[in-house]
C-alpha cells in the first residue's frame, strides 16, 4: 500500500492518538470516570491513529480515495 497520509492529517493523528491513549489509560485506572467501554474505544482509536500516522498508510483513505500525502 502506498503512503496516503501526510501534512496536517498526519500531525493531527500523531497528536490526537497519544492523547486518546492517555485518556484510555486514565479510564482503565479509574482517574477518569467514563467507563471501560469508552476507555476501550479510546484505546483502539488511539492505537489506530498512532499507527496510521507513523506509517502514513490508512486503509480507510485508500477505500475512499483520499490522499493527503504529498511527495
Amino acid at each position: 500500500m502506498q503512503q496516503n497520509v501526510g501534512g496536517l492529517d498526519r500531525t493531527a493523528r500523531l497528536m490526537v492518538g497519544p492523547a486518546l491513549l492517555v485518556a484510555a489509560l486514565a479510564a482503565f485506572t479509574g482517574y477518569l470516570a467514563v467507563g471501560t467501554v469508552v476507555g476501550a474505544v479510546s484505546l483502539v482509536a488511539g492505537i489506530l491513529m498512532v499507527v496510521t500516522g507513523t506509517t502514513q498508510k490508512c486503509p480507510a483513505h485508500k477505500v475512499t480515495g483520499v490522499d493527503t500525502y504529498q511527495n
